[in-house]
């Protein structure tokens, strides 16, 4: 699942009469349903600005398309399992955490093609995959053997493996050299530091059961954690304290923060994008519930035209079968669309 004027950069008293002003903005709604197709399932999306391509994992590949007209620009083939892809603009180059064969693609952006592919011995279902641009290092979390494993993203080499307390998700980068992630089995957040490749913090999430999605507000230093008990958690990123707790909808998997709105974006697969205002310093309100899709379950923000990206299909449903508690569910063909909201 990107320098700008924050609410810090704002005196205390401006901040609060003018972010409310954001607050009374037009609602968001689905503006565009753009029908791309192609073969395989989904996971995380990922957003660059500068070119206006939009990353999405579909199973053995990635796609690539200009959201603004729907149009595919692109596929990064031979990603066997892709979960995730991190950019890395400044050094034109993007990778793919490739969960069925342990392994880190790594692309150049600008032509889309493959130039190294990172084996991860230690590292089982690489998952959720971050880049930090100050270290130059990305970070891919494997989901089975509950550790982090680190890439040089210069020298597109395997340089560590981090033990990690539990089975990762989401994680991002606070750009001080420090990356926070999700622990979903054991309700906690962790934090990386990236120059010594430790964990520095662990802690726990009261009132949070299985944190999945995860954004920062980097000036303010907060952390937007969701979690499936239909809950987002506020916390601080220096303590790890808990200091706002809201409603979102079911089955979050991806959130997303706009620093100049201060809107914060969780994204469900109950067809559900919830929208937070950050109204003041660890004051937040819910600001709408937007009806999407659903399956829309993963997101990525376009903070520059304020748009959130999501993806979807229609599914054949068949009963369970003999000794299965959960019906099977069939992607039917050609119905793979990406959905775009924004502003009325």
């Amino acid at each position: 699942m990107r320098p700008k004027i924050t609410r810090l950069h704002l005196s205390g008293l401006l901040a609060i009469v003018l972010l409310p002003v954001a607050a009374a903005a037009s609602d968001f709604e689905v503006l565009h349903r753009f029908t791309l197709g192609g073969e395989g399932g989904w996971d995380y999306l990922s957003y660059d600005a500068p070119t206006h391509r939009l990353f999405i994992s579909r199973g053995q590949h990635v796609q690539v398309v200009d959201p603004r007209s729907g149009a595919i620009v692109g596929d990064i083939p031979d990603t066997p399992g892709v979960h995730g892809i991190a950019l890395a603009p400044e050094l034109d180059k993007g990778f793919t955490s490739n969960g069925r064969d342990n392994s880190i693609s790594v692309f150049t952006a600008s032509n889309l093609k493959t130039t190294a592919k990172i084996p991860t011995p230690k590292g089982e279902n690489p998952d959720f995959i971050a880049y930090d641009e100050g270290t130059r290092q990305v970070l891919a979390f494997n989901g089975r053997s509950h550790n982090a494993s680190v890439i040089d993203a210069v020298g597109d080499k395997l340089v560590a493996t981090i033990a990690l307390a539990g089975k990762p998700e989401a994680a991002v980068a606070d750009g001080r050299g420090l990356m926070f992630i999700d622990i979903e089995d054991k309700n906690q957040l962790q934090a990386i530091d990236l120059k010594t490749r430790a964990v520095v913090a662990t802690w726990s999430l009261p009132g949070c059961d299985e944190p999945a999605g995860l954004a920062m507000d980097r000036a303010a230093r907060r952390l937007f954690v969701g979690c499936h008990n239909k809950t987002l958690l506020v916390v601080n990123a220096d303590t790890g304290k808990t200091v706002a707790q809201l409603p979102i909808g079911d089955g979050v998997d991806a959130n997303g923060f706009d620093t100049e709105r201060g809107l914060v974006f969780s994204s469900q697969g109950d067809g559900t994008l919830s929208v937070i205002q950050a109204a003041a310093a660890d004051s937040f309100k819910p600001r709408q519930t937007v009806a999407t899709a659903r399956g829309a379950r993963t997101m990525a923000l376009n903070a520059v035209d304020h748009e959130v990206y999501l993806v979807t299909a229609e599914f054949d449903e068949q009963p369970a079968a003999a000794g299965q508690t959960r019906p099977s569910r069939t992607m039917k063909p050609g119905s793979f669309t990406l959905l775009v909201v924004g502003e009325k």
